[in-house]
């Protein structure tokens, strides 16, 4: 006995599913013909054509010309509307927040960046937010209205019991308990709120070193010491959001930090995390240690490091590998993940150089040997991340045709 309209199994819902694998294949693939989408879905010819018409008649594609240089009549090529939806993106850092805008295909359409310096913001977080937005939604020759779904990225992360963000206390203005509820009457779209580290793991995972992998660990270094759990395929956040603050974690070599959410700092972040590279140059003897803000100057020195196999600047990469492998190695141990990806600038700009240090100095730490790999998602990884995981939502609604 068939079931009702919506029930699986039924025309209606059959039908979604198909449209859904032809719209994820169009995505993954580009334009392609109604043959070529029968044979990869596995549907017939007329079933194809009837699937086609339907997606074009709800506007989510379009046909985009004929394929040429094959034997026989040249045939129509269908690609998924890029006008269907967008979705946007914010990394929030203390001194500035960057705004992308993606159409539903995920090419980036418009970008802005806002300058927030000081302590003590001239304008409200609100007014920041609304402004960086509407700064790429410009760009993108957009209105507000036109963003289907924004997910703003933001170091620590906001209490899902209090609605308060934690574990940032560097991130002025971001504190008051009433925020989220004056972002939500201010945009009109569905605001989600992630880590800046776990949104640079979704960007990994989707376009990067992660990709096929659903155990894993990312480790970032930048501005700050952090890392991102994967699990069975989906992100760890922890009961009030501060699964992987390894910043704060004690380890052997540093001092306890105690007060840590006061410091804003603990053992690992005082032991390998930025600042502590251009001290430990100093230290060794590495001369020209350029000025500036740590994690620049910490990335040049890796960089510079790097290139070579003696003396005081092999030391500083050696030494600074040690480091970073006693953090890693309580990670690894805990969780023993399939795969750890090396990401931030601080980690990055050491190459497959500071890799195998890492990798060879972990091995004689810790139990488990994860696979270690350098990230590769290399320009605006957390925005990426922001717009690849609001991209994800906006399709789930969008591609829905049982509806």
């Amino acid at each position: 006995m068939a079931g009702s309209a919506g029930t699986p199994g039924t025309p209606r819902v059959l039908r979604a599913m198909n449209d859904r694998a032809a719209l994820d294949l169009l995505l993954e693939h580009g334009p392609l013909s109604r043959t070529r989408i029968g044979k990869l879905t596995g549907l017939s010819k007329p079933t194809a054509s009837q699937l086609l018409a339907r997606l074009e008649s709800a506007g989510l594609v379009l046909a985009t010309g004929t394929s040429e240089g094959r034997p026989g009549p040249n045939a129509q090529l269908y690609a998924v509307n890029p006008a269907a939806a967008h979705a946007a993106g914010l990394d929030v850092t203390p001194g500035r927040i960057r705004a992308a805008v993606a159409d539903i295909t995920g090419r980036t359409v418009g970008e802005y960046e806002l300058p927030t310096p000081g302590r003590h913001p001239e304008q409200p977080v609100v007014r920041q937010v609304t402004d960086a937005l509407d700064g790429a939604v410009k760009a993108a020759g957009l209105a507000r209205d036109d963003i289907h779904r924004l997910v703003i990225g933001t170091p620590g992360a906001f209490d899902p019991g209090t609605g308060r963000l934690r574990y940032a206390s560097h991130l002025p203005g971001w504190h008051s308990p009433t925020l989220l509820d004056e972002l939500a009457a201010a945009l009109p779209m569905p605001v989600e709120y992630e880590n800046d580290v776990n949104l640079v793991a979704i960007a990994e995972q989707r376009l990067g070193a992660a990709r096929g992998h659903g155990d894993f660990v990312l480790l970032w270094n930048e501005e700050g010491l952090g890392a991102a759990l994967v699990l069975g395929g989906r992100l760890h956040r922890g009961w009030t959001g501060g699964a992987g603050e390894v910043g704060f974690l004690p380890v052997p070599g540093t001092p306890l930090v105690r007060q840590v959410t006061k410091a804003n700092s603990g053992g690992y972040q005082e032991l390998a995390g930025s600042q502590a590279i251009p001290r430990l140059a100093r230290e060794l003897g590495v001369e020209d240690v350029p000025a500036g803000p740590h994690a620049e100057v910490a990335a040049e020195l890796v960089a510079r490091a790097a290139d070579h196999t003696g003396g005081p600047h092999r030391q500083l990469l050696q030494t600074y590998a040690t480091r970073l492998a006693t953090g890693l190695a309580s990670l690894v141990s805990v969780l023993d993940p399939e795969l750890v990806v090396l990401s931030g600038a601080s980690l990055t700009a050491g190459g497959e150089v500071l890799r195998a240090l890492v990798q060879a100095e972990l091995e004689e730490l810790a139990a488990p040997r994860p696979r270690l790999v350098v990230g590769d998602v290399r320009e605006h990884p957390v925005l990426r991340g922001a717009l690849e995981s609001a991209l994800a939502a906006t399709r789930d609604e969008v591609f829905d045709t049982s509806r």
